[in-house]
């Protein structure tokens, strides 16, 4: 594979940056996948998932506007043909991939007639997301013109800051949803959670804190979220001190009792 630029970690690092600082689950697919279109020249990228459990398919895609509700329609009838990215990933493979390179006579297949008619790509570049429960999820990137080398090689690099961005957008909704369901059990509180002003908390630090005040360790956290449990304790005392606190115990009531934490 072909060595990467400085370029190419700069691009890495505004991605990063992008994500921690966002804080709209609902957005934030869309916003990884401009980033992405602009470093790779991708006329679609496509969040898909399949539910093992009823093999239901579903997924967000833009190009770069929304592709609306069909997409899920486009990557069910995928389920159900077999297709080579979904053959792969049952296959415990997960590493970004190209499509020509797992599909013999990937230009008279099929999917290939069916993704240039309706997007007016013609090759595919899979980027699997491993470490969702009772789930497969990968990144399909669509274009017109193969993958280099250097393109794959970059895309591998980002690979583990897509698998923990897409953690992070699900632990951000899950989140959301708790604190939606408390603000209705008690109309007293402060509502919606994680959105409450004048608190100063980055995304990350309020994904962290709602995970502490579920009862889970730093460890466990460390897993949930796949970091370590230093930069758990890291993101820890940057909550602490943003609370006025200096423990897991009145860091949990604090956040409580201003509506931060259902």
């Amino acid at each position: 594979m072909s060595g990467l630029h400085a370029q190419d970690y700069e691009r890495m690092l505004d991605l990063v940056m992008a994500v921690l600082e966002h804080d709209d689950p609902d957005s934030l697919s869309h916003l990884i996948a401009g980033h992405l279109q602009d470093a790779l020249g991708c006329d679609t990228v496509i969040f898909a998932g399949i539910r093992l459990t009823g093999r239901v398919g579903y997924a967000q895609g833009w190009a770069p506007v929304s592709l609306g509700p069909g997409v899920s329609d486009v990557i069910q009838r995928r389920v159900e043909q077999r297709h080579p990215l979904i053959t792969y990933m049952e296959a415990a493979h997960s590493s970004p991939v190209s499509i020509t390179s797992i599909c013999d006579g990937w230009r008279n297949s099929s999917w290939y007639s069916e993704a240039r008619r309706d997007y007016g790509t013609t090759h595919q570049l899979g980027v699997p997301l491993p470490g969702a429960p009772d789930e497969m999820r990968a990144i399909s990137l669509g274009r017109r013109g193969d993958f280099t080398d250097h393109e794959l090689a970059f895309i591998t690099r980002v690979q583990p800051l897509l698998v923990r961005a897409d953690r992070h957008v699900r632990e951000l909704h899950r989140l959301r949803g708790a604190a939606a369901a408390g603000a209705a059990a008690s109309p007293a509180a402060l509502s919606p959670a994680l959105a409450v002003p004048g608190h100063d908390l980055t995304p990350r630090e309020l994904t962290v804190l709602g995970l502490l005040a579920e009862g889970l360790t730093a460890a466990g956290i460390g897993r949930r979220l796949t970091i370590s449990p230093h930069t758990v304790n890291r993101h820890l005392e940057k909550v602490y001190r943003k609370l006025g606190t200096n423990n897991r115990v009145s860091t949990v009531l604090v956040a409580k009792r201003a509506g931060i934490v259902p």
